[in-house]
């Protein structure tokens, strides 16, 4: 996983964030806890962190205290990241009943979650768990803390449930779940970790900040993720043809990592609390077709090709049933941000990081 090349990249986007024009001296000297640690959001949001004093702007090095359940995996996720002397890595369950002690922890960035369909079917209690349970354990440590400043949390698009029609999706926009349904194992945590944000916001005070990110792809997704995007990059990686197990017509908007890390720390030191930010770039929309000729174009001497065919019976994997997922970005893009890498360009990225 941490080869030579995913490093080089990891580098060079962390480097891109840490060019946007943010108020990143609010963080100067703080100690900040990232969930998910040592997954593929969680660890950007690790590397951003450590590299703010390296980048001089922050007066006094942060303090990153990342929560992972496995040390050891966490800490060969994080790369050449994980011998910083300002990190520390603690294991924690989020899937536990229970409230960790932070210390004296000022922010939490809570991006630990089972995001791909694969395991809504064969773990909807490890689903949902760390959406609710566990950013309700994280609110009340961190108001426990001295001198909390604000918890982050990553939400998803898919809390907008059944909405009709095509049109883009703002932060007001919401349709129906099925609560009774195991596929809702995930939105419906997402949604009540959004309220609970909101609830500890309006009767404690405590500054929440909620990002919603759409199709967020790059470097350090797992080859077995499960979700289409990752699945094709990981054929053109092996040089197999990608294959197709649907008409392709389902449209999505793909947003690159350092983009998306871009607007989640907008949001925390630009953002108001307890409202939610659409995070995605509507001008990366493809169609899942459109997604699969894409790459399969980039690399046109690989001689690989778009295969059709249908779908095994799986019902471990609960796939989306949204034509156009589309969202309004205008909220986010009120504070400054916007996106700079284009599909063709971050999923070459992704790819060549893989790439040995």
């Amino acid at each position: 996983m941490s080869s030579s090349e995913l490093q080089r990249v990891w580098v060079e986007d962390t480097a891109a964030v840490l060019t946007r024009e943010l108020p990143w001296q609010k963080l100067s000297g703080l100690t900040i806890a990232v969930t998910g640690a040592g997954g593929f959001l969680g660890g950007y949001l690790v590397r951003v962190l450590l590299g703010l004093h390296g980048a001089g702007l922050v007066e006094c090095p942060v303090r990153v205290l990342a929560l992972v359940r496995d040390v050891e995996r966490g800490r060969e996720r994080l790369g050449v990241f994980a011998d910083s002397p300002n990190l520390e890595l603690r294991t924690w369950n989020l899937n536990d009943i229970a409230v960790p002690d932070l210390g004296n922890c000022h922010y939490v960035l809570h991006a630990a979650s089972q995001a791909s369909p694969r395991f809504y079917g064969t773990d909807p209690v490890g689903t949902l768990m760390p959406n609710a349970v566990g950013t309700a354990s994280l609110l009340q440590a961190l108001q426990r803390c001295p001198d909390p400043r604000g918890l982050l949390f990553v939400s998803s698009s898919e809390v907008y449930g059944q909405v009709g029609g095509d049109r883009t999706l703002a932060e007001t926009d919401y349709g129906h779940i099925d609560p009774a349904s195991v596929r809702a194992c995930y939105a419906e945590s997402k949604r009540l970790g959004e309220t609970l944000c909101v609830a500890w916001y309006q009767q404690y005070g405590l500054p929440t900040y909620i990002v919603r990110p759409f199709h967020t792809y790059g470097p350090g997704l797992l080859a077995d993720d499960g979700r289409v995007f990752a699945d094709f990059t990981y054929n053109v990686i092996r040089g197999e043809n990608i294959v197709m197990m649907s008409d392709g017509s389902a449209r999505r908007a793909f947003c690159y990592a350092s983009d998306a890390i871009a607007g989640f720390f907008t949001v925390l030191l630009s953002g108001q609390p307890a409202t939610p930010y659409n995070v995605a770039n509507p001008a990366g929309e493809l169609s899942v077709m459109e997604l699969a000729e894409l790459l399969v174009s980039l690399y046109p001497d690989k001689g690989l090709q778009v295969e059709r065919r249908l779908p095994p019976e799986d019902r471990n994997y609960l796939s989306s049933t949204f034509s156009r997922l589309i969202p309004d970005v205008q909220r986010l893009s009120g504070l400054g941000w916007s996106a700079r890498v284009t599909p063709q360009q971050g999923f070459r990225r992704m790819i060549e990081a893989h790439t040995t």
